[in-house]
């Protein structure tokens, strides 16, 4: 099988696979041993992207993007191969949301000063984000804390994607 050249190493989707997985990584870490120290996650998503499940109130109020903190009061995180689910309160009512990864925008940890931004997948792009089982093994002996840092993908990204967006 041969691929055309527009086709063969796409090295922008597995970049955005590979920054994905810090996030699936790290909310998966939290589901393991909990919230450790002062790190604390805000993570941003589209709140109209396919498989995103919220309240239709929150979906009003928040009709393209929406942030939510995880830090203290929150429970209920479970990870999987491809979304996030967490009961949040809002106005002391507990809802449960769930979002795909592919819906992610940004996510930060303002403890250490680490922010990872993503541009917008197509609904194709999205069917992308899998990950494996043994992509999360993590040794939590060889984690580098990263000040400052901040990756856009849009250096990744080819004049072609760049035009479709």
């Amino acid at each position: 099988m041969t691929r055309n050249h527009e086709d063969a190493f796409r090295y922008d989707k597995m970049v955005e696979k590979a920054l994905r997985s810090v996030v699936r990584q790290a909310l998966q870490e939290v589901v393991d041993e909990g919230i450790v120290d002062d790190h604390h996650f805000y993570i941003t998503f589209f709140t109209d992207h396919a498989g995103v499940k919220i309240p239709d109130y929150l979906k009003e109020r928040y009709p393209g993007e929406m942030t939510i903190v995880l830090q203290h009061q929150f429970y209920d995180l479970e990870v999987d191969s491809e979304k996030f689910t967490v009961m949040l309160s809002f106005n002391n009512v507990p809802e449960r949301l769930t979002v795909p990864l592919s819906a992610v925008t940004i996510f930060a940890d303002p403890s250490v000063n680490f922010a990872l931004q993503f541009q917008p997948l197509s609904e194709d792009d999205g069917d992308e984000i899998h990950f494996e089982a043994e992509e999360l093994d993590v040794d939590k002996n060889d984690k580098e804390k990263k000040k400052g840092e901040v990756i856009s993908l849009d250096s990744f990204r080819t004049k072609k994607d760049k035009d479709k967006s």
